[in-house]
């Protein structure tokens, strides 16, 4: 990796990376972070019972929508047209937490790391609010990177192994209207 500060001119203020000379290349970025929740909030998230409503769905969308506006939100960051961008959930029902895995795919010659950052981010946030009514010492952790391809520095990948999908969704929620 560079020393160098790419947002940094000659006299030391600040700049734009031109990118202008950089080829087009597919690119793909995957950041998680984890929300910890208390086993009650947890419980009323999995019953879909929390007083704001749907949570996850909520969550995605905000996600998605925050990707979206990246460029708007860090100063130096380069708009860019997204080709993908997908955020999937994983309850930890032993820990009461959510594992948010935020994914952004581009094709260009910038990343999309800070998309795939702010989706996550901002679902974090949002499953925040919308449980916040019934617990307010929820904590946002474990914000990284987990994979990044494409572009001069190649492939990456946190820990030097591919993403870990080891949670299961799909019975998170159980079968429709069974409550405790």
């Amino acid at each position: 990796m560079s020393t160098k500060l790419t947002h940094v001119n000659e006299q030391g203020g600040l700049e734009m990376v031109d990118v202008g000379g950089k080829a087009d290349t597919s690119r793909r970025a995957v950041f998680q972070s984890k929300v910890l929740l208390s086993e009650k909030t947890f419980k009323l998230l999995q019953k879909q019972a929390l007083p704001k409503g749907d949570v996850l769905t909520t969550a995605k969308i905000a996600g998605i929508q925050a990707a979206k506006k990246t460029a708007e939100l860090i100063p130096l960051c380069h708009p860019i047209f997204l080709k993908h961008i997908d955020l999937e959930f994983f309850p930890d029902p032993e820990e009461h937490s959510i594992r948010i895995q935020a994914e952004a795919r581009s094709t260009g010659p910038t990343g999309v790391e800070m998309e795939a950052l702010v989706a996550a981010q901002t679902a974090a946030m949002t499953i925040y609010d919308m449980c916040k009514a019934v617990q307010r010492d929820i904590r946002i952790t474990d914000c990284c990177l987990l994979h990044k391809s494409g572009g001069r520095s190649g492939t990456y990948y946190r820990d030097g192994k591919a993403i870990d999908d080891s949670y299961e969704t799909s019975d998170f929620f159980g079968p429709k209207g069974v409550t405790e």
